[in-house]
């Protein structure tokens, strides 16, 4: 590392006409020699990925416990990061509603309690997990949590047995009354990232007259160019390509859908038609969010529950929901399989871009904990047992991967987990909702 004696402030960002962009961590933020090592160690980030309507239990809880050489075909394609995941089995949300199970899978996932059941808006709820670690880990960043999904929801009143959409809507809650908006659309979360305020017609404005918010920060650069080592300018560079990658991904989404009719929608939407893309856009940005130290919390919804998407691309095309209803059907439950395969592969995306991703003397994914699960259990009875759980941790979390912790024949609260991963992130509480202790098995080797 080259120790500069002279020091870029961590926040130092590009700025231009409606415009502003965050660099990375880079050599010249770093001050004297005494303090560098602490300044790069890597940043505690949580991450949580909700995944819809459970799961075929079959393909995806290991047959062992302990050390995991390979893992079950639903989750194999995190085969390449074995060592940094934990499965987790027998594990419920015990304070969740037996009906309305939708919404309360969705809503319980994070905050383990049980919602109010009312179609009005006199919802009532608790703060959930994400929003506790915010108040701790993010107080410091310009966004102290991101809520990210890929459905453009516009339902109000009931939207499962007399339960507020509200609930199946969003994943995060800072207060038990106040329920946090999932952002879907990339092009407006791109925009409140690298944005710099003012009206959309501005926003507007300046993208006609730049083409791309980063053009807008480019003759910013020069200030930063004598202050900058070799190993830096090559950050810099690789950063911004990658941001200018991801505008370009967002314009041609936006080029698509503008050209589409979409009868159904009040307004034009930049969400890609490959939904795919759509969900590889929203973790780039997450990425970039996380490299840029402007978020250190996201919960990001794969998809909402009752979900009716088909999956062509991967030989269903069949909708989600009705074949969660499987009655043990093996042809149904095939199917399911292969959604459950599928959206694991994503989260895998995610990871890699992680890993890849360089963050002080390592990389994002060092300091990270990602929680993948689903607060439904068997989809076929809308139960909230036996959950998906799967923990993605870096290196330097002190958690230990490479694991199946299977507890016993009786069920362990959620809470328990959600404990031990504030735990991980520094955030240490007494108790959480409805838990009985800690997983504590994490931070011991199999």
């Amino acid at each position: 590392m080259i120790i500069t004696k002279k020091v870029l402030p961590r926040r130092a960002v590009l700025r231009g006409l409606g415009a502003s962009v965050a660099l990375p961590l880079l050599d010249a933020m770093v001050p004297a020699l005494g303090q560098s090592n602490k300044l790069t160690e890597p940043v505690s980030r949580l991450g949580y990925m909700y995944l819809p309507m459970g799961m075929d239990p079959s393909p995806w809880v290991p047959k062992k416990e302990g050390k995991l050489n390979k893992l079950t075909p639903s989750l194999e394609s995190l085969n390449p990061f074995i060592d940094n995941v934990s499965v987790i089995s027998n594990l419920e949300i015990r304070d969740a509603h037996t009906t309305g199970n939708h919404a309360s899978s969705n809503c319980a996932f994070l905050s383990c309690v049980k919602a109010k059941r009312t179609e009005g808006s006199d919802y009532f709820l608790g703060t959930t997990v994400d929003q506790i670690a915010a108040k701790v880990i993010g107080s410091n960043t310009p966004f102290p949590s991101l809520e990210l999904g890929t459905d453009i929801i516009s339902q109000v009143g009931n939207c499962d047995n007399g339960y507020a959409c509200v609930y199946q809507n969003s994943l995060s809650w800072s207060s038990p009354t106040t329920a946090l908006p999932t952002e879907a659309d990339p092009r407006v979360l791109f925009e409140r990232l690298f944005g710099d305020g003012g009206t959309p017609e501005q926003r507007n404005a300046q993208l006609t007259a730049n083409a791309s918010l980063l053009d807008a920060v480019m003759d910013d650069m020069s200030r930063y160019q004598k202050e900058l080592g070799s190993t830096d300018k090559l950050k810099v560079d690789e950063y911004l390509d990658t941001v200018r990658e991801v505008e370009r991904r967002i314009q041609m989404s936006q080029a698509q859908s503008e050209k589409a009719k979409l009868p159904d929608l009040e307004r034009p939407t930049t969400v890609p038609e490959d939904w795919e893309e759509h969900v590889k856009l929203m973790m780039d940005l997450q990425v970039l969010a996380m490299q840029a130290d402007l978020t250190r919390v996201v919960t990001f919804q794969l998809a909402r529950e009752a979900s009716t998407r088909t999956y062509p691309q991967i030989g269903v095309v069949e909708p989600h929901h009705p074949i969660s209803h499987h009655g043990n059907d093996p042809i149904q439950l095939e199917k399911l399989a292969k959604i459950n395969k599928y959206h694991v592969s994503l989260f895998s995306y995610m990871l890699e871009r992680m890993a890849s991703t360089t963050d002080g003397n390592g990389s994002l994914l060092d300091g990270a904990t990602y929680l993948l699960g689903s607060g439904m259990g068997n989809p076929d009875v809308h139960d909230h047992k036996d959950l998906p759980i799967v923990v993605a941790s870096g290196s330097k979390t002190g958690i230990y991967g490479g694991r199946h912790i299977r507890f016993g024949d009786e069920q362990t609260p959620l809470a328990n987990l959600h404990l031990t991963l504030l735990d991980s992130v520094g955030v240490h509480l007494e108790n959480f909702a409805d838990n009985t202790g800690r997983v504590d098995e994490l931070f011991h080797p199999a």
